[in-house]
């Protein structure tokens, strides 16, 4: 029998390639670089990182429970772990993530263009984090600090990062959410999505979806600002620009790879 088509056989090659090419000296770090691993191809729950890395069940639990204290990992919808919101203030940090670096000069032609403050969301799990931004320079403004971490219930760019998701996701995430599947469904039709008073009473916001590899939505791109400037339908005003600003950041993407 192939040793591939022995599960023990299969768990022993894998410590073997572990401990021949991948040990530092430190026990435990190898240990937490073999968690990240297993999560960068996607949520586990606490089975599948055990049988993707080999490690006890006990310690596999306690080290993703410590990487989620340092926000290093956290949980999506249903509980699983993914690979958490500091590795995109990290990456972003080291000027090695290139959505940020495209869309940074992007943002504030936007803002300049609006007069708003703008922003770029990415999915996290069971949040949105604020990747980049370019706030408005003076005066009343939306101010939602890079490495911020916002609700998926309620906003217009939580709206885009989850209406091109398949139907039970969109069943999952319009749970207790302020906009409701019907909505998402008028999202996907028009290419953008806004909202009032959704995430923060007084503020109203407009966003669009950069698409990456395969056409899928990555981000969103948003506009924010004081109810009195943006009105109560936001998207009359800042759609246009907003979805251009998408689509330009798509393509720049697009062109890199």
């Amino acid at each position: 029998m192939s040793p591939f088509r022995c599960p023990l056989a299969s768990q022993i090659l894998i410590r073997k390639y572990w401990i021949v090419d991948n040990i530092s000296g430190v026990g435990v770090l190898d240990k937490v670089a073999q968690v990240l691993n297993a999560l960068e191809a996607g949520p586990q729950n606490l089975a599948g990182l055990v049988s993707a890395t080999g490690i006890s069940r006990p310690t596999a639990h306690r080290l993703a429970l410590a990487l989620e204290n340092h926000r290093m990992v956290s949980r999506d919808i249903q509980g699983r772990f993914v690979l958490g919101p500091r590795f995109i203030e990290l990456a972003g940090a080291a000027g090695e993530d290139r959505l940020v670096a495209v869309a940074t000069p992007a943002l504030a032609l936007l803002r300049d263009a609006t007069g708003e403050s703008a922003q770029l969301y990415r999915r996290q799990g069971d949040h949105r984090i604020c990747i980049a931004a370019a706030e408005r320079v003076s005066g009343l403004r939306d101010s939602v600090p890079i490495g911020s971490l916002l609700t998926m219930h309620a906003g217009s760019a939580a709206q885009v990062l989850l209406a091109w998701e398949d139907a039970s996701k969109i069943n999952q995430g319009t749970t207790g959410a302020r906009f409701t599947a019907a909505r998402l469904e008028a999202v996907r039709r028009q290419g953008w999505a806004e909202s009032v008073g959704e995430r923060e009473a007084g503020v109203a916001s407009v966003s669009a979806p950069v698409r990456g590899p395969h056409n899928r939505v990555i981000a969103s791109v948003s506009v924010s600002g004081p109810l009195e400037r943006l009105g109560r339908r936001p998207g009359r005003l800042h759609a246009a620009a907003v979805v251009a600003t998408a689509e330009r950041i798509s393509a720049a993407l697009k062109q890199s790879r």
